[in-house]
């Protein structure tokens, strides 16, 4: 996957081997997040290493045989500030491939939960980045967090990807979603840019969540939708985020459907 050149919409060029897609991607996964670990962990892990790490990881899963799927980043693109990415959260996929797609062209961090920290190797990594932590035990922390780390960053020009479901859903319901990324976008005065994924190709693990098996025979999709900016209150604008992710996702599982 090559996503500096990329204009607007990317596809795996090629079907590769299916052969034991689990073992050789977690080989090759852990191979990568063990030399990114240690050059976070020493200080030395710039944002060009996060892209190419995150670029490794979109290139592992193709040598397995997923299809990555990438449509409207020219709205990325087009953007001449900061903003707010809101998008549905599958699996531990979107964390490791979003990198190397917005990094790129934007400088971008996640907001993530605190126990990603704890986890060798991702922890110095993410760590590095300077993400905003939600511990999720109290809300109220939680929400203060965001509003003040994101707009810190927002004001310093990095835009910031939220996953406002709380935990990964197979599914999209519009009462998962919280108003979290409209809240922050408003206080920032930055756009909102919705982002429909579709990541189940990476499973969810049994005794490790974040360790499940990889299905190359379900595409990977991710979809830009246009920026969308906030005004008022924020209810309409969180209303269209949230149906542009759900139409989207709805629309990709009636063609996966087919085959």
């Amino acid at each position: 996957m090559n996503t500096h050149p990329y204009a607007g919409n990317y596809r795996t060029p090629s079907p590769a081997s299916r052969l034991f897609p689990s073992l050789r991607f977690y080989a090759r996964l852990l191979a990568l997040l063990y030399q990114a670990g240690k050059q976070a962990a020493a200080g030395v892990y710039s944002a060009d290493d996060w892209i190419l790490s995150s670029e490794a990881v979109g290139h592992a899963l193709e040598a397995v045989g997923a299809d990555i799927r990438i449509d409207g980043f020219d709205h990325v693109r087009s953007l001449n500030t900061p903003c707010v990415f809101v998008a549905n959260h599958m699996s531990t996929l979107e964390t490791f491939v979003l990198p190397g797609i917005i990094q790129p062209v934007r400088d971008v961090t996640f907001v993530v939960k605190n126990s990603l920290l704890k986890y060798p190797f991702l922890g110095p990594v993410l760590r590095s980045r300077e993400p905003i932590v939600v511990g999720r035990a109290n809300p109220r922390e939680d929400l203060a967090s965001v509003l003040d780390g994101g707009q810190r960053h927002l004001d310093a020009g990095r835009s910031v990807i939220i996953f406002p479901q709380g935990t990964r859903s197979h599914t999209v319901d519009e009462r998962q979603f919280s108003s979290l990324g409209i809240k922050l976008a408003r206080k920032a005065g930055v756009p909102v840019m919705p982002l429909a994924l579709k990541s189940d190709a990476w499973g969810t693990g049994f005794l490790v969540k974040d360790i499940g098996f990889i299905r190359p025979r379900l595409p990977i999709r991710f979809r830009f939708g246009s920026p969308v900016p906030v005004t008022g209150n924020g209810r309409e604008e969180h209303a269209a985020v949230v149906s542009f992710i759900r139409k989207t996702f709805d629309a990709w599982r009636s063609e996966d459907d087919q085959f």
